[in-house]
């Protein structure tokens, strides 16, 4: 792989954790359709790769984050008791039931257009007269668990979901953000290693483009950091449209090329 393919990954790894860490997702949902399209990772060694962009990004945001003294807070355990097995059982589903292009661009679609949708309607629908109850533990680890799942076939740690719906559901963002980028590390590390014994099963193209990703997560490393720092200094409202702008807008994308 060419040096330029290198730095054009890692600037852009670097521009979306910078524009995503501030609201706890790692940038992943997002880098995913850059690879399919303009760096040309096959599918689904995308996956993987997008894991190793999580592992290696991961820690620039938590680093930030950790004085919060929230990454080890229970939100964050049940976050990781649901996603960590979530993201083993996706990372066969995508090895094995969803091996073509076609199919898991129509799962990208189905999945960013309606989170991209959910997300500016949240944001712009005025806030509701009473005060929104917070899920109990319970309803958290059981949501994780369905989005390590999709996680594990999508190639993110679940971050990008888990944080929508839980700071919808009443959270703070300082409070969810962290917990989510730490569930998104732990989960992306044991995703990393599934796709890695998966591989050896010979079950298609399961291992990641280490140059890529380690380029990505680089970029990422050091964007995450910046976003993470300026968190307190940006406009959350326009933040949050601009990622669910984006997310509707990808799904658009996808869901028409799935079409083609």
């Amino acid at each position: 792989m060419e040096w330029s393919t290198g730095l054009s990954g890692l600037a852009v790894g670097l521009l979306i954790a910078a524009v995503t860490a501030p609201v706890g997702v790692s940038g992943a949902v997002f880098l995913l359709p850059v690879q399919l399209s303009v760096l040309g990772v096959p599918s689904p060694a995308v996956t993987p790769t997008n894991l190793l962009f999580n592992v290696v990004a991961g820690p620039g945001a938590l680093l930030r984050y950790r004085r919060t003294g929230l990454l080890y807070s229970p939100l964050t355990r049940s976050l990781i008791a649901g996603t960590l097995p979530g993201v083993a059982v996706g990372a066969v589903v995508r090895v094995f039931a969803v091996p073509g292009p076609a199919v898991f661009r129509l799962l990208v679609a189905a999945l960013l257009m309606p989170l991209g949708l959910w997300l500016v309607t949240r944001t712009l629908r005025p806030a509701r007269p009473d005060p929104p109850t917070e899920p109990s533990p319970r309803a958290i680890t059981g949501l994780a668990l369905v989005v390590g799942i999709v996680g594990g076939i999508y190639g993110i740690g679940g971050g990008s979901i888990l944080g929508p719906v839980l700071v919808g559901r009443g959270m703070p963002v300082a409070q969810v953000a962290p917990a989510a980028l730490a569930s998104t590390f732990v989960t992306s590390l044991a995703g990393a290693a599934a796709f890695a014994l998966l591989s050896l099963t010979g079950a298609g193209d399961a291992t990641p483009h280490w140059y890529l990703g380690l380029a990505c997560g680089l970029g990422g490393l050091i964007g995450g950091y910046l976003g993470a720092h300026l968190q307190p200094r940006l406009p959350e409202t326009a933040l949050r449209l601009l990622l669910g702008s984006l997310a509707a807008a990808l799904g658009v994308v996808y869901a028409v090329q799935s079409l083609l």
